[in-house]
């Protein structure tokens, strides 16, 4: 596997990386607790959403460019690079402005043209598997970013989707070695 640089913080297979912070930004104060909070706990790395894509159109959706702006206040404020997901191909330049990686949520994992424009945007990805994705669908995914020149991508195993209604989703813990014999990509859970 190999390591992927994200502010000065590695991500391989001979570093370990804690990402923690805010589901969604709400406010500076409530991220900034929840920033302090997540170094205490021995982050590396911050995140938190900005842009929030949910399932039902009348959740919160996030703060959009100021929630971003506030993610990127915080993070400096407590020393870590940060990463936010990015929801729309329209909105890569701006993410990619204040965030030091670019998250690809599991909803668009099958984006293609979020998926391009986040390669181009020469930042580093983290592309979560989608809910129902196989390793060759996901790795297809990554495929469209490094098309575009970019290769510092990380891969997140966050869960599949099962017939289980009580959870979730249930992690697939074969996920992280068939995708090391699969590829060279460094994958977190």
């Amino acid at each position: 596997s190999s390591t992927v640089m994200v502010g000065g913080t590695p991500i391989g297979p001979a570093s370990v990386t804690l990402i923690a912070g805010p589901c969604a930004v709400e406010t500076p104060a409530q991220t900034l607790e929840a920033a302090q909070m997540a170094v205490q706990a021995g982050a590396t790395i911050l995140r938190g959403g900005a842009f929030k894509p949910r399932t039902s159109p009348y959740a919160f959706q996030g703060l959009g460019a100021a929630g971003l702006q506030i993610l990127a206040d915080v993070g400096r404020e407590v020393g870590l690079p940060i990463v936010t997901e990015v929801v729309d191909a329209g909105d890569v330049d701006v993410v990619a402005e204040h965030a030091d990686m670019l998250q690809i949520g599991t909803r668009n994992m099958q984006n293609f043209a979020l998926l391009q424009a986040a390669g181009a945007a020469g930042k580093p990805v983290l592309l979560k598997r989608g809910l129902t994705a196989t390793y060759d669908e996901w790795l297809m995914a990554a495929e469209y970013i490094a098309q575009r020149g970019n290769l510092d991508i990380v891969l997140c195993e966050r869960g599949i989707r099962t017939y289980e209604p009580s959870v979730r989703n249930t992690l697939d813990v074969t996920a992280v070695p068939v995708i090391h014999d699969l590829s060279h990509l460094p994958i977190i859970n």
